[in-house]
């Protein structure tokens, strides 16, 4: 996201823009919508620095019992309309806040389930596959601080409140990252729909690591070649790939009953 010294004249800088190259990583994080609001007001690791809400938005929080931690500025809702782009649905909430930290490979729980992404750019795919995250308590999600969308606009919008549930660790290098994995006792899972074995006939155990390739490109050749196995989705019909977010459904619906 631009900084606020190159911010153009006509629009904010954090205006969310859905398929923009990834820039200089920013130190606000833009949240919007109901759900992604509500859910980050909840969240006693966020810091807000300014919360902008309709006044039925207010009610709304009231009547949930949420109570924002900073004085909301009470804004009519073509002001919020006027910071976002036209297809954001923001619902009458918008707040910027400090990104919420970053935790180290060796800083996440030694059991459990965590995603790797390597470079999945897409926001809504990346807010989809943290959102089912959330619902199969994935403790964590690796991605890389390159070629990956930030934690803001509409990433936090498609993840409807799973940004404050699942930690995103960042590293430098998917490999060497992996390999921290690894050395941590982790079993590392590529999935691949030209593998030759099926993940649901694969001894799954805990700490898993499950690794999701880009559409189209799949999974860089080091990256494949640093996971410990290599595994497709065994779909019956004439199409054998799915969306990135649906791959990682699955998959995590066939590895959280194989490891329970």
């Amino acid at each position: 996201m631009p900084k606020p010294w190159s911010r153009p004249s006509s629009r904010p800088a954090w205006r969310p823009k859905g398929h923009e190259r990834r820039r200089e990583p920013s130190d606000t994080a833009i949240l919007y919508g109901w759900h992604t609001v509500a859910a980050a007001l909840q969240n006693p690791a966020r810091r807000f620095r300014k919360l902008l809400l309709t006044e039925n938005a207010l009610r709304r929080l009231t009547e949930e019992g949420i109570t924002p931690p900073i004085a909301p500025e009470m804004v009519r809702p073509d002001a919020i309309d006027r910071e976002l782009t036209p297809d954001a649905v923001h619902n009458g909430l918008l707040a910027e806040a400090d990104p919420l930290p970053s935790p180290g490979i060796e800083d996440l729980p030694d059991s459990g389930i965590v995603l790797v992404l390597d470079q999945i750019t897409d926001p809504h795919n990346v807010g989809a596959i943290l959102r089912t995250a959330a619902a199969f308590a994935v403790t964590a999600v690796v991605t890389t601080a390159r070629h990956s969308p930030e934690a803001t606009g509409v990433l936090a919008k498609s993840a409807s409140g799973a940004l404050e549930l699942v930690p995103i660790a960042i590293v430098q290098n998917l490999a060497r990252g992996l390999a921290a994995l690894k050395e941590r006792g982790f079993l590392t899972i590529g999935l691949d729909s030209g593998a030759t074995e099926d993940l649901a006939a694969l001894e799954l155990r805990s700490p898993l690591a499950l690794v999701l390739g880009a559409e189209g490109k799949g999974l860089r050749q080091l990256t494949a070649q640093t996971c410990d196995r290599l595994a497709r989705l065994d779909l019956p019909g004439a199409i054998k790939s799915l969306n990135v977010s649906n791959a990682a459904a699955l998959s995590l619906y066939i590895a959280a009953r194989a490891i329970s």
